[in-house]
């Protein structure tokens, strides 16, 4: 029997309380208040006998909402244990006193080994969200989705939920619980597409890329970050790559991507030995890239030192760089109109498709999926002329 499906005895009328089956346990879903409703007594769908205490729960629970007598803390609706039940039926699922999050606990105890630091954070995002939910305990499931609904945004709530029912899915699996009761429960959560940095695709024209270039090498204040940003511009690298690019990454014909600069909560800005979605990657040094190269190589600079420092010699903070020097030279262009510095990369990979790169070889270079740069980076390049057929 397969996920999320309704067995054929235990179905009930559209819009009254119905049983589904999720892996072999009955659930029992309803509408009270226009809120959605999971209630997972613990039975198993190929039992008879608990399909039949599945049955009289969902019967009960139906007459008390035509009554007005539901309880919402499920109290009247748990199962009781039959005296008459073998023991040893329930060793092969021990319940243990866990609340959710002392399941959680142990859950990132064993996912967080090799984790990046970005992963780590929001482990404890979930647990700090759960520190302050007054609900602990599996059977207040629904009241825990209630609780995040009126306390945390959707597009957060439904990440949330995602973690959530991982961790009872491993707990599942672990013999922690029986039933999953968050299965489900983030595809209810609806989001309103918002747009990012990397969505807003508004490349710069190759004149526009060459003002720009030009408003930082001119500006008394910001110049010294010009070579990074026309770095950015001839690369198409994340930002977060190029800052934490080091000298010993500069090879004779090929850059060695393998390192970015990452956002880890309490711990501030952290090095990350890896990439967004890859290892590493190499990029290969043109003529023009390697003439900016050469510009900025000191001769008493060593491996570890980085390509990119700020005015200071220290590591740039984007944060403050896209604040400050990047916003007050883009508002000196009066006939460029403002775009994030992400666009960088947006402009390599149109200006690159515009000269007939095929878009795998364009994927290979920045580290995308060839469909991504079909679906995402390929948009409309104003000075492409109709060809007459």
């Amino acid at each position: 029997m397969t996920s999320a499906t309704v067995h054929p005895r235990l179905r009930a009328k559209p819009g009254h309380v119905r049983t589904k089956i999720a892996r072999n346990s009955i659930q029992l879903v309803f509408t009270y208040r226009g809120k959605r409703h999971y209630i997972a007594p613990g039975l198993a769908a190929d039992s008879p006998w608990d399909q039949k205490r599945a049955t009289d729960i969902a019967f009960q629970i139906q007459k008390d909402l035509e009554y007005g007598e539901f309880d919402p803390t499920y109290q009247k609706y748990r199962i009781k244990p039959d005296p008459a039940e073998n023991e040893e039926q329930d060793t092969d699922v021990p319940q243990p006193a866990l609340d959710l999050p002392e399941i959680w606990d142990k859950y990132k105890a064993v996912k967080i080994p090799g984790k990046s630091p970005s992963t780590i954070r929001e482990y404890g995002w979930v647990g700090n969200h759960l520190a302050r939910c007054p609900h602990k305990q599996l059977d207040e499931a629904q009241q825990i989705l209630d609780w995040a609904g009126s306390h945390i945004p959707p597009k957060s709530r439904r990440k949330l939920f995602r973690y959530l029912a991982a961790c009872c899915k491993w707990a599942q699996r672990s013999h922690l619980i029986k039933t999953n009761p968050f299965e489900g429960s983030a595809s209810e959560v609806k989001v309103k597409k918002s747009s990012t940095e990397e969505d807003e695709i508004y490349p710069f024209s190759r004149r526009e890329r060459e003002q720009v270039i030009t408003a930082f090498r001119c500006s008394r204040r910001y110049k010294n970050y010009a070579p990074l940003i026309e770095f950015l511009f001839l690369t198409g690298c994340r930002p977060s790559e190029a800052i934490a690019l080091q000298w010993k990454h500069i090879r004779e014909s090929d850059i060695l991507f393998e390192q970015a600069f990452v956002y880890a909560g309490r711990d501030g800005i952290v090095l990350k030995p890896s990439l967004k979605t890859q290892l590493r990657r190499k990029f290969p040094i043109n003529p023009q890239l390697s003439a900016l190269l050469s510009q900025l190589r000191a001769r008493d600079c060593s491996g570890e030192t980085f390509v990119f420092p700020s005015p200071r010699g220290k590591t740039i903070n984007w944060g403050n760089f896209t604040n400050r020097a990047w916003q007050k030279v883009m508002a000196s262009l009066l006939e460029i109109e403002y775009r994030n510095p992400y666009q960088t990369r947006h402009t390599f990979c149109s200006l690159c498709r515009e000269a007939g790169i095929p878009s795998v070889q364009i994927a290979k270079w920045v580290g995308n999926s060839a469909a991504m740069i079909d679906r995402v980076y390929t948009k409309a390049v104003e000075n492409v002329q109709v060809p007459e057929f």
